[in-house]
């Protein structure tokens, strides 16, 4: 349900801007829009590129520094009221001392690293941004093909097969309590062609999530049904033939999903998480059963 219609109604003001400048030779490109991140996400493409390990080095810091500040902000205050109650006398000085206690050990330097990760994020992305080797794994609608890319020392491998031969699974792994933590992935039926989507569905606790992820995935690459109806795939749909001939066939709105107000947009997100709640992957019948004997 992502991105949200205001974003890609940002999106369509960026390309339009765009084009005027470029129609007036008046248009300068951004800093970092010559390079290549590898991902795509279109009518033929549904392919993951994650960014280089530097990149990611930056986000994690920013996002622990950031949850962290609000974190010890949150137990410093409240052990400093817990303080402040038992304290036989002067509670204003006890709340401060105890509060400076974990403000200086731990907020102060958490608020510190948020904001400078903020100042280069904001202000120098050559500092930071930068894409990773290549793509990680590719879903191709247009082929019908799946691709796994391999990276050892500066060699790169593609490893192909057909989408019907994988099979979804579902990966159950504890996490530090034991609680079972369930992640998705297509392994292909004759070789070692394994794809674990974590990296875009996270592990999680319950399967609903991850049997809607594999009703998309099979949904976006059976071309002989439109693409999923998702606002990732609005500008893209007037591009894939049978997409084009399902909009025609049922008068839907081209631009559905960019015109689409807040409060309606919420309502629809709603209405799809009760869809996935209710969703009925396990109780389907195997099909692929009368054609194949797995085996340990």
């Amino acid at each position: 349900m992502t991105p949200e219609p205001d974003a890609l109604r940002e999106n369509e003001k960026m390309k339009r801007e765009k084009e005027e400048k470029l129609a007036e030779g008046t248009y300068k490109p951004a800093p970092m829009e010559h390079i290549d991140f590898h991902d795509r996400c279109d009518h033929e493409h549904f392919r993951h590129a994650p960014w280089s390990g530097r990149s990611q080095f930056w986000i994690y810091l920013i996002s622990f520094a950031k949850g962290g500040f609000f974190l010890f902000l949150f137990f410093g205050t409240w052990g400093a009221l817990s303080g402040a109650i038992n304290a036989s006398q002067d509670y204003l000085q006890a709340f401060i001392e105890s509060f400076n206690v974990i403000f200086f050990a731990a907020t102060l330097p958490c608020f510190v690293v948020w904001m400078f990760c903020s100042l280069i994020i904001h202000k120098f992305p050559r500092v930071w941004v930068k894409p990773g080797k290549g793509p990680k794994w590719e879903l191709n609608r247009r082929t019908g093909m799946i691709t796994l890319f391999e990276y050892r020392r500066k060699k790169v491998t593609e490893k192909r097969a057909p989408f019907h031969e994988f099979d979804a699974y579902i990966n159950t792994t504890p996490d530090r309590q034991g609680l079972p933590m369930n992640v998705l992935s297509l392994e292909h039926r004759y070789s070692d062609i394994r794809i674990f989507f974590g990296d875009i569905q996270p592990p999680d606790r319950n399967t609903q999530q991850l049997c809607a992820l594999w009703d998309f995935i099979q949904n976006y690459m059976d071309v002989s049904h439109p693409l999923p109806d998702a606002p990732l795939f609005e500008e893209h749909r007037k591009n894939d033939p049978t997409t084009v001939e399902h909009d025609r066939r049922t008068g839907r709105n081209p631009r559905y999903w960019i015109n689409m107000d807040d409060a309606t947009f919420k309502e629809e997100q709603k209405r799809m998480r009760a869809r996935v709640d209710r969703i009925d992957t396990f109780s389907r019948p195997n099909l692929m059963a009368k054609y194949v004997n797995y085996s340990a």
